[in-house]
């Protein structure tokens, strides 16, 4: 899928990286998108599709896709205890659209297993199928330079969010779309398919805090 213009200036955009060999899960979804907005940025993106891959990035992002082939998969691949020991020790990790779903404690009807990382309950498809899929301009929290345009295609929704989870931004009827707890980070939306960088340098600072 070819990604959205965006003429935004971006202000971090001379930020030092706190991480430079970021992982992004390839075994199914979009992550050769993640990738390339990787390269972007400065940093070394490496596709992983083996659990020994995990001991030698620095951060990990779960791409969007299907959440029930992604999960299938990484529990086949034996990704999951290790993905679980390096995001216990710090490792920032990331899942956007399907990949946050991935990355949730509780997701009702679930059919395969999930790395279970952040306290979230998450409903998938919960804005209906592809055609119904849109864009909207999100406040986030801790990001400059105005609005970020986000892209939402057969998205989740956070619908619980822990106590120790924080909000990073809603759409207007106050629906949560990005939540952080501590190093793991979710969003409803697909920020690799603009070219607004924002929200990728936003994760790689997670390796800093």
């Amino acid at each position: 899928m070819s990604k959205l213009p965006h003429s935004a200036s971006l202000v971090s955009k001379g930020s030092a990286l706190a991480v430079a060999r970021v992982g992004v899960l390839g075994l199914q979804g979009d992550f050769s998108e993640h990738l390339s907005t990787l390269r972007g940025i400065g940093a070394e993106g490496v596709d992983v599709r083996r659990p020994e891959q995990l001991d030698d990035i620095e951060a990990l992002i779960i791409p969007g896709g299907e959440s029930t082939t992604i999960g299938k998969l990484a529990d086949k691949y034996g990704i999951i205890p290790k993905l679980r020991e390096r995001a216990k020790d710090g490792m920032p990790v990331w899942g956007t659209c399907a990949g946050a779903i991935f990355l949730a404690k509780d997701v009702p009807g679930h059919p395969h297993p999930l790395a279970e990382l952040m306290d979230i309950t998450v409903e998938r498809n919960a804005f209906g199928r592809q055609i119904d899929s849109f864009e909207a301009d999100l406040d986030v929290k801790g990001m400059s330079g105005g609005p970020f345009h986000a892209v939402f295609i057969r998205a989740p929704k956070i619908t619980r969010i822990g106590s120790g989870v924080e909000v990073l931004a809603r759409l207007e009827d106050g629906t949560v779309v990005a939540a952080r707890d501590g190093n793991v980070l979710a969003t409803s939306f697909h920020p690799e398919l603009t070219h607004d960088e924002r929200f990728h340098r936003l994760f790689l600072s997670l390796g800093k805090r």
